[in-house]
């Protein structure tokens, strides 16, 4: 009898710690999915207060063509941003502006580069994002001036916009914010896409068609020096046609966000003279619902290390001035970061 009831008492044992060990362990798994986990983890290390379970783990910065200014400065606000914000990024190309606003809609991106202007379309949803309807992001801060430049071979025999009337005219890629630029300030002289024979070509290939004498002119909106205008004049040689002070100020009175921009002699090696023309300016926008945590040290991590970034434009960003111009809503985690700094829009 004495053996009997110690064996039950230690079946009863035995039955009592398996139970408590399936409740405990086995429930608590089935209810926390290994992407829960993943999103877990990556709150914990974005840290503070806002942080987000939905943050992504790797982020992804929209930029542009390889031949213009946004790809290798987002090469390089990437590696600054993983060195410094406990995530990892990286840059992607892309048909830059209006391409950009729409992945990060798609969530196929997390922070972009945009110009002024273009973001300033998205966010009221006009000119090209009339049929996507008013888009929702939030402006981080502006870099610097972003620059048209109309482009062509240095034995060209265009000298002036009215010139382009007729020929091969890159407007950059389709939907690009350049191609709006093309637009407006081909308008300024009379003139529309009609009058031109146009092509919708990144910079790269723009500059290449040039070379290779399958275009004439090229319009492209970036930071100068542009890495494909420089590339072309080193091989080909260029002109870059200015815009006539009267059709500047034309051009400002009807879009207020541009402003008269001059590149100076010798930007490029085969352009000796100052090159009056019209800039609008760039700036890197994010997703609204990314935490304030995150997006603070993402700002903190470009803006402070902006002599790292690897590019001749870097040197124009410049922390002070990262809120002029800004008409969008700014993300809160950027705005506690440029307060910390005593910088307001």
């Amino acid at each position: 009898m004495k053996k009997r009831n110690v064996f039950l008492s230690i079946t009863l044992l035995l039955t009592m710690a398996l139970a408590t060990a399936c409740g405990s362990g086995g429930g608590n798994t089935a209810s926390t999915p290994a992407s829960d986990t993943a999103s877990n983890s990556g709150a914990e290390s974005s840290g503070g207060s806002g942080a987000a379970a939905n943050d992504p783990q790797q982020l992804v910065i929209a930029t542009g063509g390889t031949g213009g200014t946004y790809y290798p400065l987002g090469g390089g606000m990437a590696e600054q941003i993983s060195k410094n914000a406990g995530v990892t990024a990286t840059a992607q190309a892309t048909g830059a502006s209006a391409e950009n606003l729409r992945l990060l809609r798609d969530q196929q991106a997390d922070i972009a580069f945009t110009q002024s202007d273009i973001a300033e379309y998205g966010n009221k949803g006009i000119n090209m994002f009339q049929q996507d309807g008013a888009l929702d992001f939030k402006a981080m801060g502006t870099l610097y001036n972003e620059t048209i430049q109309i482009v062509v071979s240095a034995n060209s025999n265009i000298n002036t916009v009215t010139d382009l009337k007729g020929k091969r005219v890159s407007v950059g890629a389709p939907g690009s914010g350049t191609e709006i630029n093309a637009q407006q300030i081909l308008e300024a002289y009379g003139l529309t896409f009609d009058d031109v024979q146009v092509q919708r070509l990144s910079f790269a290939d723009s500059a290449k068609a040039i070379q290779d004498g399958q275009l004439d002119a090229a319009f492209q909106t970036a930071g100068a020096p542009t890495a494909a205008i420089t590339e072309l004049a080193a091989t080909t040689g260029v002109k870059v046609i200015p815009i006539d002070k009267d059709k500047i100020d034309a051009i400002i009175a009807k879009y207020p966000y541009y402003v008269e921009e001059t590149i100076p002699g010798n930007t490029y090696t085969t352009v000796k003279d100052d090159i009056t023309t019209v800039a609008v300016k760039a700036m890197l926008v994010v997703r609204s619902d990314l935490s304030d945590d995150l997006v603070y040290k993402i700002t903190k991590a470009i803006y402070e290390n902006t002599d790292k970034l690897g590019h001749a434009k870097a040197k124009d960003i410049k922390i002070e001035n990262a809120l002029s111009g800004v008409s969008l809503p700014v993300h809160p985690g950027a705005e506690k970061f440029f307060t910390e700094k005593g910088v307001k829009k």
